[in-house]
Protein backbone atom coordinates (compact mmCIF):
# COMPACT_ATOMS: atom_id res chain seq x y z
CA UNK A 1 0.00 0.00 0.00
CA UNK A 2 0.81 3.18 -0.59
CA UNK A 3 1.74 5.36 2.46
CA UNK A 4 3.69 8.41 1.24
CA UNK A 5 2.99 10.31 -2.21
CA UNK A 6 5.92 12.01 -4.10
CA UNK A 7 5.42 16.03 -3.75
CA UNK A 8 5.52 17.85 -6.74
CA UNK A 9 7.88 20.52 -7.02
CA UNK A 10 7.51 23.37 -9.07
CA UNK A 11 11.01 23.38 -11.50
CA UNK A 12 11.95 24.82 -14.33
CA UNK A 13 14.56 23.52 -15.41
CA UNK A 14 14.66 20.87 -18.47
CA UNK A 15 16.83 18.42 -16.21
CA UNK A 16 14.75 18.46 -13.05
CA UNK A 17 11.61 18.19 -15.02
CA UNK A 18 12.90 14.85 -16.35
CA UNK A 19 13.47 13.93 -13.15
CA UNK A 20 10.36 14.44 -11.28
CA UNK A 21 8.89 12.97 -14.19
CA UNK A 22 10.77 9.59 -13.96
CA UNK A 23 10.24 10.03 -10.12
CA UNK A 24 6.64 10.00 -11.16
CA UNK A 25 6.68 6.79 -13.59
CA UNK A 26 8.27 5.06 -11.05
CA UNK A 27 5.67 5.97 -8.39
CA UNK A 28 2.72 4.88 -10.90
CA UNK A 29 4.52 1.70 -11.60
CA UNK A 30 4.46 1.12 -7.27
CA UNK A 31 1.07 2.08 -6.86
CA UNK A 32 -0.75 0.09 -9.55
CA UNK A 33 1.32 -3.32 -8.17
CA UNK A 34 1.32 -2.64 -4.17
CA UNK A 35 -1.49 0.18 -3.56
CA UNK A 36 -3.98 -2.74 -2.27
CA UNK A 37 -1.08 -5.16 -1.09
CA UNK A 38 -1.59 -5.73 2.87
CA UNK A 39 2.64 -6.84 3.16
CA UNK A 40 3.74 -4.01 0.92
CA UNK A 41 4.58 -0.33 2.00
CA UNK A 42 5.90 2.19 -0.42
CA UNK A 43 6.93 5.71 0.58
CA UNK A 44 7.97 7.76 -2.20
CA UNK A 45 10.45 11.09 -2.09
CA UNK A 46 11.13 10.35 1.90
CA UNK A 47 13.64 12.66 2.90
CA UNK A 48 14.58 11.93 6.86
CA UNK A 49 17.61 13.55 9.28
CA UNK A 50 19.87 11.67 11.23
CA UNK A 51 23.07 12.56 12.81
CA UNK A 52 23.59 16.14 11.53
CA UNK A 53 22.96 14.48 7.81
CA UNK A 54 20.30 14.76 5.28
CA UNK A 55 18.92 11.59 2.55
CA UNK A 56 16.72 11.89 0.52
CA UNK A 57 15.27 8.28 -0.88
CA UNK A 58 13.29 8.31 -3.88
CA UNK A 59 11.05 5.34 -3.01
CA UNK A 60 11.18 3.05 0.16
CA UNK A 61 9.83 -0.28 0.09
CA UNK A 62 8.96 -1.88 3.48
CA UNK A 63 8.09 -5.20 3.61
CA UNK A 64 8.09 -8.08 6.16
CA UNK A 65 11.34 -9.45 5.46
CA UNK A 66 13.42 -6.01 5.12
CA UNK A 67 13.57 -2.77 3.06
CA UNK A 68 14.39 -2.27 -0.09
CA UNK A 69 15.92 1.52 -1.74
CA UNK A 70 15.06 2.65 -4.86
CA UNK A 71 16.70 5.63 -7.18
CA UNK A 72 15.05 7.15 -9.99
CA UNK A 73 17.24 8.19 -13.21
CA UNK A 74 16.68 10.15 -16.00
CA UNK A 75 18.34 8.52 -18.59
CA UNK A 76 17.01 9.15 -22.22
CA UNK A 77 20.33 7.88 -24.05
CA UNK A 78 22.70 5.10 -23.72
CA UNK A 79 24.19 3.83 -20.41
CA UNK A 80 27.49 2.12 -19.69
CA UNK A 81 29.66 1.60 -16.51
CA UNK A 82 33.04 -0.09 -17.38
CA UNK A 83 34.95 -2.82 -15.23
CA UNK A 84 36.01 -0.32 -12.15
CA UNK A 85 32.14 1.12 -11.81
CA UNK A 86 32.37 4.47 -13.57
CA UNK A 87 29.56 5.46 -15.29
CA UNK A 88 28.77 7.68 -18.26
CA UNK A 89 26.02 8.27 -20.38
CA UNK A 90 25.34 9.40 -23.97
CA UNK A 91 23.21 12.73 -24.85
CA UNK A 92 22.62 14.07 -28.50
CA UNK A 93 25.85 11.39 -29.58
CA UNK A 94 28.00 13.19 -26.90
CA UNK A 95 29.47 11.00 -24.28
CA UNK A 96 29.71 12.22 -20.11
CA UNK A 97 30.68 10.50 -17.09
CA UNK A 98 28.18 10.91 -14.39
CA UNK A 99 27.95 9.91 -11.02
CA UNK A 100 27.27 6.33 -9.71
CA UNK A 101 23.67 6.33 -8.64
CA UNK A 102 24.39 2.98 -7.26
CA UNK A 103 27.36 4.72 -4.89
CA UNK A 104 24.36 7.22 -4.24
CA UNK A 105 21.68 4.53 -2.84
CA UNK A 106 24.60 2.65 -0.84
CA UNK A 107 25.21 6.04 1.22
CA UNK A 108 21.27 6.62 1.76
CA UNK A 109 20.86 3.11 3.05
CA UNK A 110 23.94 3.07 5.13
CA UNK A 111 22.19 6.46 6.90
CA UNK A 112 19.28 4.67 6.81
CA UNK A 113 19.95 1.75 8.50
CA UNK A 114 22.11 4.08 11.03
CA UNK A 115 18.39 6.33 11.70
CA UNK A 116 16.87 3.12 12.38
CA UNK A 117 19.26 0.99 14.75
CA UNK A 118 19.69 4.31 16.70
CA UNK A 119 15.73 3.51 17.38
CA UNK A 120 15.21 0.16 17.44
CA UNK A 121 14.49 0.12 20.76
CA UNK A 122 11.29 2.38 20.41
CA UNK A 123 10.43 0.54 17.16
CA UNK A 124 10.29 -3.05 17.48
CA UNK A 125 8.32 -5.28 19.95
CA UNK A 126 9.06 -7.24 23.05
CA UNK A 127 7.30 -10.62 22.57
CA UNK A 128 7.10 -12.92 25.81
CA UNK A 129 9.70 -10.61 26.93
CA UNK A 130 12.33 -11.46 24.48
CA UNK A 131 13.76 -8.83 22.18
CA UNK A 132 13.03 -9.60 18.51
CA UNK A 133 16.10 -9.66 16.10
CA UNK A 134 17.14 -6.41 15.05
CA UNK A 135 17.27 -4.69 11.81
CA UNK A 136 20.82 -6.63 11.06
CA UNK A 137 19.66 -9.93 9.54
CA UNK A 138 17.09 -8.62 7.39
CA UNK A 139 16.88 -7.77 3.86
CA UNK A 140 18.92 -4.77 2.49
CA UNK A 141 18.27 -4.26 -1.50
CA UNK A 142 18.63 -1.20 -3.38
CA UNK A 143 17.58 -0.93 -6.91
CA UNK A 144 18.37 1.59 -9.53
CA UNK A 145 16.16 2.60 -12.22
CA UNK A 146 16.15 4.43 -15.19
CA UNK A 147 13.85 5.27 -18.00
CA UNK A 148 12.36 2.97 -19.69
CA UNK A 149 13.71 4.29 -23.08
CA UNK A 150 17.45 4.05 -21.99
CA UNK A 151 19.99 2.10 -23.74
CA UNK A 152 21.91 -0.22 -21.31
CA UNK A 153 24.87 -1.61 -22.37
CA UNK A 154 25.20 -5.00 -20.37
CA UNK A 155 27.49 -6.78 -21.98
CA UNK A 156 30.56 -4.66 -20.32
CA UNK A 157 28.97 -4.21 -17.28
CA UNK A 158 29.74 -5.67 -13.94
CA UNK A 159 27.34 -8.01 -13.42
CA UNK A 160 26.96 -7.03 -9.54
CA UNK A 161 25.97 -3.50 -11.23
CA UNK A 162 24.11 -5.14 -13.84
CA UNK A 163 21.88 -6.90 -11.49
CA UNK A 164 20.65 -3.59 -9.81
CA UNK A 165 20.19 -1.57 -12.56
CA UNK A 166 16.55 -1.97 -14.14
CA UNK A 167 14.27 -0.03 -16.68
CA UNK A 168 11.05 1.31 -15.12
CA UNK A 169 8.74 -0.97 -17.07
CA UNK A 170 10.25 -3.91 -15.29
CA UNK A 171 10.79 -2.37 -11.98
CA UNK A 172 7.84 -4.71 -10.28
CA UNK A 173 8.95 -7.58 -11.75
CA UNK A 174 12.42 -6.78 -9.90
CA UNK A 175 10.71 -5.80 -6.96
CA UNK A 176 9.02 -8.91 -6.62
CA UNK A 177 12.10 -11.43 -7.05
CA UNK A 178 14.11 -9.16 -4.42
CA UNK A 179 10.93 -9.98 -1.64
CA UNK A 180 10.03 -13.29 -2.42
CA UNK A 181 6.68 -13.09 -1.20
CA UNK A 182 4.53 -16.30 -0.96
CA UNK A 183 1.41 -17.26 0.54
CA UNK A 184 1.98 -18.80 4.15
CA UNK A 185 1.09 -22.30 3.76
CA UNK A 186 4.02 -22.38 1.46
CA UNK A 187 6.36 -20.70 4.23
CA UNK A 188 5.50 -23.11 6.20
CA UNK A 189 6.36 -25.74 3.87
CA UNK A 190 9.45 -24.71 3.01
CA UNK A 191 11.96 -25.28 5.77
CA UNK A 192 15.07 -23.52 3.24
CA UNK A 193 13.29 -19.54 3.60
CA UNK A 194 14.78 -18.85 7.00
CA UNK A 195 15.03 -15.29 6.63
CA UNK A 196 13.74 -13.50 9.98
CA UNK A 197 10.47 -11.60 9.10
CA UNK A 198 8.81 -8.75 10.99
CA UNK A 199 5.36 -9.71 12.22
CA UNK A 200 2.22 -6.88 11.96
CA UNK A 201 2.98 -5.16 14.84
CA UNK A 202 6.48 -4.44 13.78
CA UNK A 203 5.53 -3.35 10.40
CA UNK A 204 2.84 -1.08 12.00
CA UNK A 205 5.63 0.31 14.41
CA UNK A 206 8.15 0.78 11.37
CA UNK A 207 5.34 2.92 9.10
CA UNK A 208 4.72 4.70 12.26
CA UNK A 209 7.96 5.93 13.58
CA UNK A 210 9.03 6.84 9.53
CA UNK A 211 5.99 8.99 9.19
CA UNK A 212 6.50 10.48 12.38
CA UNK A 213 9.81 10.89 11.67
CA UNK A 214 9.27 13.28 8.64
CA UNK A 215 9.27 17.11 9.01
CA UNK A 216 6.00 18.83 8.15
CA UNK A 217 5.64 22.22 8.95
CA UNK A 218 2.67 23.39 11.39
CA UNK A 219 -0.39 24.97 9.26
CA UNK A 220 -1.56 27.93 9.92
CA UNK A 221 -4.91 27.52 12.04
CA UNK A 222 -6.38 29.96 9.84
CA UNK A 223 -6.31 27.98 7.13
CA UNK A 224 -8.49 25.04 8.62
CA UNK A 225 -11.87 27.34 9.03
CA UNK A 226 -12.63 26.59 6.09
CA UNK A 227 -12.12 22.95 6.62
CA UNK A 228 -13.78 23.10 10.02
CA UNK A 229 -17.02 24.16 8.04
CA UNK A 230 -17.34 21.14 6.17
CA UNK A 231 -17.84 18.23 8.52
CA UNK A 232 -18.98 15.04 7.86
CA UNK A 233 -20.00 11.83 10.42
CA UNK A 234 -18.37 8.74 9.96
CA UNK A 235 -20.50 5.87 10.71
CA UNK A 236 -19.76 2.01 11.22
CA UNK A 237 -20.33 -0.34 8.13
CA UNK A 238 -21.53 -2.76 10.30
CA UNK A 239 -24.16 -1.22 12.20
CA UNK A 240 -24.53 2.55 11.64
CA UNK A 241 -23.47 3.83 14.81
CA UNK A 242 -22.55 7.74 14.32
CA UNK A 243 -21.18 8.85 16.94
CA UNK A 244 -19.80 6.08 19.78
CA UNK A 245 -16.51 4.80 18.41
CA UNK A 246 -12.80 5.77 18.75
CA UNK A 247 -10.65 6.97 15.82
CA UNK A 248 -7.33 4.94 15.74
CA UNK A 249 -4.57 4.55 13.55
CA UNK A 250 -2.63 0.83 12.47
CA UNK A 251 -4.75 -2.18 10.32
CA UNK A 252 -8.27 -2.11 10.20
CA UNK A 253 -8.77 -5.90 9.85
CA UNK A 254 -6.96 -9.16 9.52
CA UNK A 255 -6.16 -8.36 6.49
CA UNK A 256 -6.83 -4.81 6.17
CA UNK A 257 -5.09 -1.69 5.19
CA UNK A 258 -2.73 0.30 7.05
CA UNK A 259 -4.39 4.06 7.71
CA UNK A 260 -6.81 5.63 10.05
CA UNK A 261 -10.01 3.96 10.78
CA UNK A 262 -12.85 4.06 13.65
CA UNK A 263 -13.68 1.11 16.06
CA UNK A 264 -17.19 0.73 16.91
CA UNK A 265 -17.74 0.47 20.99
CA UNK A 266 -21.26 -1.11 20.00
CA UNK A 267 -20.28 -4.15 17.46
CA UNK A 268 -16.39 -4.01 17.54
CA UNK A 269 -16.08 -3.58 14.02
CA UNK A 270 -13.68 -1.66 12.55
CA UNK A 271 -14.26 1.02 9.75
CA UNK A 272 -12.12 2.31 7.45
CA UNK A 273 -11.98 6.72 7.38
CA UNK A 274 -11.02 6.72 4.10
CA UNK A 275 -13.87 7.54 1.31
CA UNK A 276 -14.62 8.84 -2.01
CA UNK A 277 -14.86 13.11 -2.44
CA UNK A 278 -17.48 14.51 -1.93
CA UNK A 279 -16.80 17.51 -4.29
CA UNK A 280 -15.36 15.01 -7.46
CA UNK A 281 -16.66 11.76 -6.08
CA UNK A 282 -13.03 10.39 -6.57
CA UNK A 283 -11.14 7.67 -4.74
CA UNK A 284 -7.91 9.60 -4.59
CA UNK A 285 -8.20 10.64 -0.92
CA UNK A 286 -5.79 10.53 2.00
CA UNK A 287 -6.82 10.81 5.68
CA UNK A 288 -4.74 13.22 7.82
CA UNK A 289 -4.27 14.01 11.28
CA UNK A 290 -3.62 16.82 12.99
CA UNK A 291 -3.41 17.11 16.94
CA UNK A 292 -7.32 15.41 17.39
CA UNK A 293 -8.46 15.99 14.02
CA UNK A 294 -8.94 14.31 11.40
CA UNK A 295 -9.21 15.21 7.58
CA UNK A 296 -9.86 14.05 3.96
CA UNK A 297 -7.60 15.17 1.47
CA UNK A 298 -8.60 14.57 -2.31
CA UNK A 299 -5.42 14.57 -4.05
CA UNK A 300 -7.52 15.16 -7.34
CA UNK A 301 -9.39 18.17 -6.90
CA UNK A 302 -7.71 19.58 -3.92
CA UNK A 303 -10.85 19.46 -1.47
CA UNK A 304 -10.75 18.76 2.32
CA UNK A 305 -13.49 17.39 4.46
CA UNK A 306 -13.35 17.17 8.25
CA UNK A 307 -14.28 14.02 9.57
CA UNK A 308 -13.90 13.94 12.89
Amino acid sequence: MIIKDKVLQNVTSPTAKAGQKQEQDVAFYLRRAFKNHSQVFVLNDYKFSFNDETAQIDHLIVYPYGFILIESKSITGEVKVNNLSEWSRSYNSKWSGMASPIKQVELQQKLFREFLYDNKESILSKLFGIKQQSFGKRCWDNLCVVSSNAIIDRESMPTDISNHLVKTEFLVDKVNEVMKLRPAIVIALNPFDTRPAFNDEELTSIIDFLLLKIGVKDVDETQLEPVLAKVTNLKCKKCGEESNYTAQHGRYGRYGRYGYFINCSECNTNTTMKMLCVSCNSNNTKVAKKRETYTLNCLDCSEQLTLI
